[in-house]
């Protein structure tokens, strides 16, 4: 290749380059000039919905756009995501995840294969909601070492419910399971309602599961609670001690809710929405909210929330591995 040609390849190169950053920046500038579509793959009036639409409400605001939250439930939040992740990367189609989701990519590893998938990009962690260690009023201990205790010594006897196969909170009790030494057996439910109706009627002893879902029935005295899945005590319930504090192992669980973009999508703008998310989390009504849900607000930068997702996507196939987890 002649020297001229080769000069005209690297700046046509290089303009094509300088083109394509400018059309980003546009369109980045401009951003959003259009609804945004936001995919909540559960059910409506979770904790999970509950949580995106106080963010979106308030996020709409911000960016000075409508943003219109659709429930799009199935598969253990599969298919809401596969749906965003076949989304054009433009900004305007965004999915709300829980650790389910980090749980699914061992689970179901084949189906969840597509690249598309693998690289979707982290927007911002919403906030984060420490998980409780409950027990049946029946049940004769009242602290996490009398549980584990009495678990070692009925092998096997005890069972702990679960909002379903590969959720937070039945991976935190397996994890629970694996470190304190001990033998339950897992029966799952299609979510924590059905759970928490059984551990109330002795039908299950052990159910680990957010503070918005048992605190009232602790206040009420219909359960007992063991421990926090926490490094300090919760604002909302102060008189609960954290596991190690009740004599158990220092493990660390949450249920949280995160904010991820199809695979491409431009930096500036998961940047955009990165810092709208963080402006929102300071607002003082929903910190507000989100004390009284036992939340703990997040809005980290899209870098350390990909960190954050990395970390517990390893943490859980770890567990999921150890303790020989298999998909429903």
């Amino acid at each position: 290749m002649k020297i001229t040609q080769l000069s005209k390849l690297v700046v046509g190169t290089v303009a094509l380059a300088m083109a394509s950053g400018m059309a980003f920046a546009q369109q980045a500038s401009n951003y959003p000039d259009k609804p945004i579509r936001w995919v909540v793959p559960y059910t409506p009036g979770g904790f999970t919905d509950n949580v995106a639409r106080m963010v979106t409400g308030k996020l709409s605001e911000v960016l000075g756009q409508t943003i219109v939250v659709e429930n799009k439930p199935g598969a253990n939040s599969i298919i809401g995501v596969e749906t965003v992740s076949k989304a054009a990367p433009d900004g305007y189609t965004i999915v709300t995840i829980l650790p389910a989701h980090t749980a699914n990519l061992t689970l179901y590893k084949e189906r969840l294969s597509d690249p598309l998938i693998q690289n979707m990009v982290p927007v911002s962690l919403a906030g984060l909601s420490p998980l409780i260690l409950t027990t049946t009023k029946s049940l004769p201990v009242k602290t996490t070492a009398e549980l584990i205790d009495y678990a070692k010594k009925n092998p096997g006897k005890l069972s702990f419910g679960s909002s379903g196969v590969g959720s937070s909170a039945h991976l935190t009790t397996e994890l629970l399971k694996h470190t304190a030494g001990i033998d339950m057996v897992h029966i799952p439910y299609k979510g924590t309602a059905p759970a928490l109706a059984d551990l109330i009627g002795g039908n299950i002893q052990v159910l680990v599961d957010v503070p918005i879902s048992m605190l009232p029935q602790v206040k009420g005295d219909k359960v007992n609670a063991l421990g926090m899945f926490a490094a300090k005590r919760l604002e909302a319930a102060p008189g609960i001690p954290t596991l190690p504090e009740s004599g158990g192992p220092a493990i660390e669980a949450a249920s949280w809710v995160m904010f991820m973009a199809p695979a491409g999508t431009p930096p500036e703008i998961v940047q955009k929405l990165s810092d709208g998310v963080a402006k929102v989390l300071q607002d003082p009504e929903i910190k507000a909210r989100f004390a009284e849900l036992s939340v703990i607000p997040g809005g980290e930068s899209p870098a350390a929330t990909k960190k954050f997702f990395d970390d517990e996507a390893q943490k859980w196939e770890k567990v999921i591995t150890t303790a020989g987890v298999k998909a429903e």
